[in-house]
């Protein structure tokens, strides 16, 4: 991209895409703390980048979709969580350990808020990775359904094929944003994990 852009003088239908999606999410990253982060806001676009490319690409035909299972999406996800974490605990470990406490808690609830928060904090990475993978593999289980039920209905009647395809296609364009949106949803959680970062 950067080779064929430097041959025009202005930007290509394709290259302005690119940079509506970086500003997208340049610009949510910059409204949580992660913009105090050194390099969080590049690797939160490249990652949105990605995770749209390859979503796209798995609703083509005969195209595996890696984005619907859980070993791809806990590949980003947990490295990503743990990596604001320990760099949450090298920063202030103080104002870490103390954002496991809201102020104004009675102090016999103390130790169950505590652990509620840590539990909550442990399955973030969970939560964030079986949310794409689940939404990824149920849009592909229904357009495969659809498929399924139009392949049978070419012998059966043309009607249904026609209503079956019809249907098809407005699902289709339905899951096109339901893959942007599922990126946009994975870098954002990531985004605002990163308010839990202590800053001085």
């Amino acid at each position: 991209m950067l080779f064929t852009g430097s041959m025009w003088c202005t930007p290509s239908p394709s290259d302005l895409v690119m940079f509506d999606i970086i500003n997208i999410m340049n610009s949510q990253s910059n409204r949580t703390s992660g913009k105090h982060i050194k390099g969080f806001n590049n690797i939160l676009v490249a990652l949105f980048t990605m995770i749209i490319m390859i979503n796209l690409m798995g609703l083509l035909p005969a195209v595996f979709s890696y984005s619907s299972h859980l070993l791809f999406t806990l590949t980003f996800g947990l490295p990503l969580w743990l990596t604001l974490i320990i760099s949450a605990i090298h920063y202030d470990t103080t104002t870490w350990a103390a954002s496991l406490l809201p102020g104004g808690a009675p102090d016999w609830l103390n130790p169950f808020l505590v652990l509620i928060e840590t539990v909550s904090i442990a399955v973030r990475p969970l939560t964030l990775s079986f949310r794409l993978a689940a939404n990824m593999s149920a849009g592909h289980i229904v357009l495969t359904l659809i498929g399924s039920y139009a392949a049978a209905a070419v012998f059966a009647s043309w009607s249904a094929l026609l209503l079956l395809f019809f249907i098809q296609v407005i699902y289709i364009m339905f899951e096109v944003g339901i893959c942007l949106i599922q990126a946009y949803i994975f870098c954002l959680l990531l985004s605002l994990y990163a308010d839990d970062h202590p800053l001085k």
